[in-house]
């Protein structure tokens, strides 16, 4: 299957008067057409940032994207200028922004946000044609009395009718690939399957590709074909979904699954949580961001910067654990819980 997008290298800043915070380091992955790719990790492990420099959606005064590259159909996409990336916007790249509670404007109809990121790729369209494709999406995203949603107001919707309003506007021009950041939030769990369900339907239709970022390891298993986890802005581990979650590698992806609470458990025994904080992002750090919460890290862990190991196909792993020139004492080393 042929690569639709290729990340490398990807480094993305943010810079204030006192201090330079890398939200984003080295980032290197690739999406197959047609495929799901789940991205997870703890809240503020850059997902949503790394999300964002796809398409350069970052501040422009305080946010930069320092090195790598994001080929999509073999052209460059930090080579474009602000206008062809307009062009790119929406059209071949959509997204649906997290909480759908605030991300739509209170002071536009519901109509009219839709039909605004239409217009800019359709203008030759007529505002017939254009309000007839908008009314024909929300009927097919599910939302009911379509016509009427149209002259409504973002607050005279319910939660799970806001983030439908969201995935109208992000498949307006039916992308190719569609970054879906956090879509379920906020969500009841019936309303959680209803979204995901329609994601399900619409990839198959129109034979997308989507980048699904969440830190819902439940959601990942029964979505995604390919998942990855962040830490630190770093990818730590990246695998087929069957794979991670029988044979997880990572110390921190172990330590992630082991914090989702399980009905087979006690009610008297603790929820699993890891212990310790992230590093500073405004530092930099010298070997593996997660040694300092790892109870297996070695003397390499805080002096070298691990690489990335194959441990079977398509599953690859950053952690000296792995590193074949590291000599371990036992193979129960690697079997921490």
């Amino acid at each position: 299957m042929k690569n639709l997008l290729e990340v490398e290298d990807l480094q993305t800043s943010f810079s204030s008067l006192s201090k330079k915070i890398i939200a984003v380091r080295g980032v290197s992955f690739q999406l197959k057409a047609g495929e799901t790719l789940g991205i997870v990790g703890e809240s503020g492990c850059g997902k949503s940032v790394m999300a964002r420099s796809l398409t350069k959606l970052l501040p422009s005064n305080s946010a930069s994207i320092d090195t790598g590259s994001i080929i999509y159909r073999g052209e460059d996409l930090l080579l474009k200028s602000e206008r062809e990336l307009r062009k790119i916007r929406g059209k071949e790249i959509g997204m649906i922004f997290q909480d759908p509670m605030t991300s739509l404007n209170p002071t536009m109809r519901i109509g009219d946000q839709i039909i605004e990121g239409y217009a800019l790729h359709h203008p030759r369209a007529t505002k017939e044609e254009m309000e007839g494709h908008a009314l024909d999406l929300l009927k097919q995203v599910g939302l009911s009395e379509a016509a009427q949603r149209l002259k409504q107001y973002p607050h005279e919707l319910s939660g799970g009718m806001r983030q439908r309003v969201m995935i109208a506007i992000a498949m307006i021009s039916s992308p190719n690939i569609l970054i879906a950041d956090e879509p379920t939030t906020a969500l009841d769990v019936t309303i959680q399957a209803q979204i995901l369900g329609l994601l399900r339907e619409i990839k198959e239709k129109e034979g997308m590709s989507i980048i699904l970022i969440t830190h819902d390891f439940s959601i990942v298993s029964g979505f995604c074909d390919r998942v990855i986890v962040m830490y630190a802005g770093e990818i730590v581990e990246s695998a087929p979904v069957d794979k991670l979650f029988k044979s997880p590698k990572h110390p921190y992806t172990r330590r992630l699954l082991n914090s989702i609470p399980r009905l087979d458990l006690s009610s008297k025994q603790k929820l699993y949580s890891i212990h310790g904080s992230p590093p500073d992002l405004s530092r930099k750090i010298k070997g593996c961001a997660f040694a300092a919460r790892c109870p297996h890290a070695m003397h390499i862990c805080h002096n070298g910067k691990p690489q990335s190991h194959s441990v079977s196909e398509g599953h690859n792993v950053s952690c000296s654990l792995f590193d074949p020139r590291v000599k371990r004492q036992e193979e129960k080393k690697c079997q921490y819980p």
